[in-house]
């Protein structure tokens, strides 16, 4: 019995430990190629984490009451204003880290899976392709005399 080729779909709350890591942080940062690269790779790393979220959702809980004050901005412009573009700015980049981690999974299993097939067309076609091919030439020839 042959097993089937196919992997199992790539869930994407399995890979957030692998995308909000930052062990991995002092490797990238190597890699970047300039100064400029270095210092973008160090803040996008920090910034694009949980821990940033956090930290910037106190942040802005401190600047709650003077916003509740009369004259001051109010709980609306507070909310659209100071905390959804804190907090929201680090759990967007933690999410999209999240999802580069499991579409690059999913294309590393879909070309193993791809692989796999092709390995298990040459295995039971007698030959594979080479046979189909010299068959027809063949059947090309027969019909041309």
């Amino acid at each position: 019995m042959i097993d089937n080729p196919i992997s199992k779909p790539v869930k994407t709350r399995h890979h957030i430990g692998q995308a909000i890591s930052v062990r991995g942080l002092r490797a990238e940062i190597t890699r970047a190629d300039g100064l400029n690269a270095k210092i973008a790779v160090f803040l996008t790393n920090i910034v694009g984490s949980m821990w940033c979220a956090y930290l910037f959702a106190g942040i802005a809980l401190i600047g709650l009451p003077p916003a509740l004050k009369p004259g001051g901005e109010g709980i609306i412009a507070w909310i659209a204003q100071t905390f959804l573009q804190l907090v929201l700015l680090s759990v967007i980049m933690v999410g999209q880290n999240v999802q580069s981690v499991a579409s690059d999974i999913r294309s590393q299993r879909t070309y193993d899976d791809t692989v796999q097939i092709l390995d298990r067309l040459d295995i039971h076609t007698d030959g594979g392709l080479k046979d189909l091919a010299d068959r027809i030439d063949a059947l090309d020839a027969k019909i041309h005399n």
